[in-house]
Parts: structure tokens; sequence; C-alpha cells
């Protein structure tokens, strides 16, 4: 049992290092496209095209790819989202125009699928001390995008826009061998669900929705336009940014502290006081208390992203696979994530980004009843 655990450990952490080499292109992406967008033959209505595609091919690929992730096997998915993590890192750098830039996304938005689904099948593979294992898990994984949001600036400075991408796959295909290395037949057999792209929604799946909607879309589009009231552009955008790499430190801190307390107290309790500050996070920045509102909200958002995988496991007998409820609670958070960013522009004409947080603040509150009172 000792020897399981072990290698249960090793192909956690070696699943997590691959994800986190994989997204240093893609967090460098969201920072250096919509200002260098000519250099890659884009307009800015094609960044946001660009910036948006990986999640919308997610959402619909999260099904197939848990099917062929069961079929497969872990190991084997790993390798492949190690080598199309490495040619969609290296195509930024290498390609121009929308086409081919395209293509290059929506080559990410299968690689991440598969890894995520991956990750979080290894660390629920053993159903003990979930919360832990996925928080560690977690918290190797936002190593990338920290290094690469802050490093990247440097690196494009240096070598241009183009080439940093072209750099940046070298680290990327360290993947490949560390998934060589992943244990072999960790996955125990168990009866694979079989799930469509986006089936019905259970409660915890309509948190995560939310939460992708508010955090990665209201929040993500509207954080610098109200700092921008009270200081000029350039404080603005920093202030902005700082507060948006915190969603990367978020969860590297939250999730393993968080998961830790869930395995002692119980998932399902500390996921909904989780919800609940989170929500709480978003009524401050709707009265105006915006930097204590946005670190409320963005630290107990990383620590959901332990405690949904805890919880959903908390449901789940030993004979159950994971992999098919994982799948629809990543494919609804990220169509959330997805609708957000557009919905928020939209909208701005008419709502200030305060009343749009407050917006957010009452459907996570209802979401919130909704799971207590299915629950009981």
């Amino acid at each position: 049992m000792k020897t399981d655990e072990d290698r249960g450990w090793r192909a956690i952490i070696g699943s997590s290092s691959i994800m986190s080499l994989a997204l240093l292109g893609d967090a460098l992406l969201y920072a250096v496209l919509p200002a260098y967008a000519s250099d890659f033959g884009l307009t800015l209505p094609w960044v946001g095209v660009m910036l948006s595609a990986n999640r919308f091919v997610r959402v619909f690929a999260y099904g197939l790819i848990a099917r062929l992730a069961v079929g497969l096997g872990l190991r084997k998915t790993c390798l492949w989202a190690a080598v199309t993590a490495t040619i969609s890192t290296a195509a930024y750098g290498l390609v121009e125009g929308p086409a081919l830039l395209l293509g290059a996304r929506i080559l990410w938005g299968l690689t991440y699928a598969s890894l995520v689904l991956a990750t979080l099948s290894y660390a629920l593979e053993y159903r003990e001390k979930v919360g832990t294992r996925v928080g560690v898990g977690q918290a190797i994984q936002r190593t990338g995008p920290i290094l690469a949001l802050f490093g990247g600036a440097w690196l494009v400075g240096q070598s241009g826009p183009q080439m940093a991408f072209v750099i940046l796959a070298i680290p990327t295909a360290l993947g490949i061998f560390i998934a060589l290395k992943l244990p072999r037949d960790v996955s125990k057999t168990k009866a694979a669900t079989k799930p469509p792209a986006l089936s019905r929604p259970k409660p915890i799946d309509v948190l995560f929705f939310l939460q992708g909607y508010g955090v990665d879309g209201v929040f993500a589009i509207t954080i610098t336009l109200i700092f921008a009231r009270e200081a000029d552009l350039s404080t603005a955008v920093m202030s902005g940014s700082a507060l948006l790499a915190m969603r990367h430190f978020g969860e590297a801190i939250a999730a393993p502290v968080f998961g830790a307390i869930a395995d002692k107290f119980g998932a399902r309790k500390v996921f909904i006081i989780a919800a609940i500050l989170t929500m709480l996070g978003f009524v401050l920045v709707a009265v105006g208390v915006t930097v204590i509102g946005a670190l409320v909200m963005l630290l107990f958002r990383g620590a959901l992203a332990s405690l949904g995988p805890a919880a959903i496991a908390a449901d789940l007998n030993t004979e159950e696979d994971a992999i098919g409820p994982l799948a629809r609670m990543q494919a609804w958070r990220d169509l959330g994530a997805a609708l957000g960013p557009l919905a928020t522009g939209f909208l701005l004409a008419y709502l200030s980004a305060e009343v749009q947080h407050g917006i957010v603040a009452s459907a996570l509150t209802f979401g919130i009843l909704y799971w207590i009172t299915t629950r009981r």
C-alpha cells in the first residue's frame, strides 16, 4: 500500500509539472498578444478571438477527451499532451495570421483539457486525503504561469515577442521526458462514465460556471477600468495586472492549504464556506472596497480549485471513475469563463463594473442555496 501511495504521489507531481511547463506559453500569450497584435499579423478583434477560442474548444471537448483518456490511460494522455503543448507554444512564435494561430489555439485547448483531466484523475486515484493531493498538484501547476508573467516581459524585451515563444517551447518540451517517467498502469479499472460535452449541470457545476463567469469575465475585464477612474492609465494597468497575477498566487497558496483543511473537516463543509467567502469578495468589490474584495475573491477562488474535486470525490464510491464528473465540472466552468468576457464587454455599455459584480454575487448566493438545498 505504501508503494502504491508513493507511486501515486510521483504521478501527481509528474503530471502537474507537465501542466506547469505547458502553461508557460499560454500565460505569456495573454500578456503579450494585445500589445503586439500586429507582430503576429492580427487585428485587435482577432486578439479577443484567439484568447477565448481555446476555452470554447474545451467546453465541447471534455467529454471526448475523458473517453480517450480512459481508453489510452493517463500516462499516454500526458505524453500526447506534452508533445502538443510544445508544438502549440512554438507555433505562437513561428506562424503568423489568424488561421494558423487559431489552429495553434485549438490545439492548446485540446492539450489543456487532456492535462487538467489527467492531473485531477491522478489526484483522485486514491480517495484518502484527496484535498491535499489536489491542492499540491494545483500549487505545482501555478508555478509556470507565475514565472511566465513575471519573467515574460524581460524575455520579450531581450528576444522580441515571437522569438520568446520559440524559446519557451524548449522548457515546455521537458514535459515529454517527465511523461515518459510517469508510473505505468497507475489507474485501476473502474466503470468509466461517458458524459456528453455539456450534460445537465449538477449544483456544483452551476457554482463553477458562475465562478468562471465572474472571476475570468466580470472581474478580469473590469478591474483595470475600475482603477483607471482614480489613477492614470499606466498605474491602473500595473495595479490590475498585479491583481490578475494573484489568480495564480491565490491558487498556489490556497489550494494546498484548504485541501488539507477539507481532508480534516470534510470537503463539503469547507467547500461551501469557501464559496460563501468568494461571493463576499464580489460583494465588497460591488460596494467599492475594491482591493480587499479582490484579494478575498481570488484567495477563495484558489481554494475552490482543490475543494471542488474533493467534494466530487466525496460523492463517489471507490468503484466509480471520477473522470466523467470532473469533465462535466470543467466544461461548465470553462463555459462561464468563455461567456464572461463576451457578456461583460457588451453589458458595460449599460451596467457599471460594480453593478455587474453585484449581479454575480447575487447569482452565487442562489447557486450556494441551490447546492445546500440539494445536498440536504
